[in-house]
């Protein structure tokens, strides 16, 4: 790219579909409607393993969601990638995903 020229953002569609169902699954058990990830997850039709783990990205930290959201998270954040476990220190987790440079976004 051209010196001073600005990457188009990327929306990845999956990872905000994936994080849109996160925490749609996260206030359904707080607002009480379910009592369990195992009987949420049969009543959605999902194994209680992807739920549970894809149910983690609710607790990314809200500048990591936020950069999602916008299309501007670098390629390494991927949904396959975000399926790890990863730190819930909100600061660690800046560090681990956003690349050098973009931690304040």
């Amino acid at each position: 790219m051209p010196e001073g020229a600005t990457q188009p953002r990327r929306t990845d569609n999956t990872l905000v579909k994936a994080l849109a169902r996160a925490f749609r699954w996260k206030r359904m058990l707080e607002s009480g409607e379910f009592a369990s990830i195992s009987e949420l997850a049969e009543r959605e039709g999902i194994a209680f393993t992807y739920m549970a783990r894809l149910m983690r990205l609710s607790l990314l930290a809200p500048k990591i969601v936020d950069a999602i959201m916008e299309g501007s998270q670098p390629k390494s954040v991927t949904l396959a990638n975000m399926m790890d476990p990863f730190p819930l220190d909100w600061k660690e987790q800046r560090i681990r995903f956003l690349q050098p440079g973009t931690s304040d976004i």
